[in-house]
């Protein structure tokens, strides 16, 4: 039973996970839109809610600043964590969550996988 066991494992371990969803959320901010597996999409949907209002404080906060770049460098690779902080941390200053939007596509023709895009509101 899976009882209490959250997340995808998309079918790596735990170091190549991290490292696809730190690529993942890297292109998702430099392009604003990929196209991915449903799986992959869903997935990374949780995390950049949780980028974008680390970048969202560290731009208000001044005390904890260096803190919360640390944190934001470690989700992100470094062009777009500096994306993240000029550009994304001013278009979603009113908005509280729901950054991005997963839209459903046919799927892949040659091995039937669900695809979708990710993109942001």
């Amino acid at each position: 039973m899976k009882h209490r066991v959250a997340g995808r494992t998309l079918g790596r371990e735990r170091n190549q996970r991290k490292a696809l969803i730190k690529t993942l959320l890297g292109s998702l901010v430099m392009h604003e839109r990929i196209t991915t597996t449903e799986a992959k999409a869903k997935e990374i949907k949780n995390f950049i809610d949780q980028v974008v209002n680390k970048a969202k404080e560290a731009r208000s906060d001044v005390d904890r600043k260096v803190a919360l770049l640390r944190g934001l460098n470690q989700d992100l690779p470094a062009m777009a964590a500096k994306k993240m902080l000029s550009d994304f941390s001013q278009r979603f200053e009113t908005r509280q969550s729901g950054y991005v939007r997963v839209v459903k596509l046919e799927p892949r023709k040659t091995d039937g996988a669900r695809m979708a895009i990710i993109e942001f509101v």
